[in-house]
């Protein structure tokens, strides 16, 4: 089980991790109602150095990133959760729109986002321009199909609207 970390003590584990010669990988997401989409991508993440540090966007970034309505769980509660779970070591949240900032500071030797980065209609990832600087390494872990936050909500929804309307 990890544990919530200010961005300062962070730092401080990532040089710690780095003379003992141990891989750090960092990822970061909003991480809204943690499901197995989560939980397999964080599970891959891990497998992929000594150490896995996550990043949670703040309930701000969240709003601004996906609308009105989003977060559903606040920041520390997501943080708190994400931390519970085995694979992971670190979370940290943070306000900025992308993690360049943080992979900067950091430089974690695997920068790890999902399948929605890959593929020639996804996003360009800011990210990237930054692990190259520095000569780490970005891994783009695939999707599990019909698991995410939206898909989660939608459900919910289209439930609800049944039930009352079988009432």
């Amino acid at each position: 089980m990890g544990r919530v970390v200010a961005w300062a003590e962070l730092l401080a584990e990532r040089e710690r991790l780095r003379a003992e010669g141990k891989r750090l990988v960092f990822t970061n997401g909003h991480f809204d109602l943690l499901h197995v989409g989560h939980v397999r991508y964080l599970q891959q993440a891990r497998a992929l150095g000594d150490a896995l540090a996550v990043g949670v966007n703040s309930d701000a970034a969240t709003t601004a990133r996906k609308g009105p309505g989003r977060p559903i769980v606040p920041q520390d509660e997501r943080a708190e959760v994400v931390a519970a779970l085995a694979c992971v070591d670190y979370v940290t949240i943070f306000a900025d729109l992308t993690a360049e900032g943080l992979v900067a500071a950091l430089q974690p030797d695997t920068y790890v986002k999902g399948g929605d980065y890959a593929g020639p209609h996804a996003p360009p990832l800011p990210e990237a321009q930054v692990v190259a600087a520095y000569g780490g390494r970005v891994v783009l872990l695939p999707l599990v199909p019909g698991r995410s936050t939206s898909d989660l909500v939608q459900t919910v929804l289209r439930r609800l609207r049944e039930d009352r309307a079988r009432e």
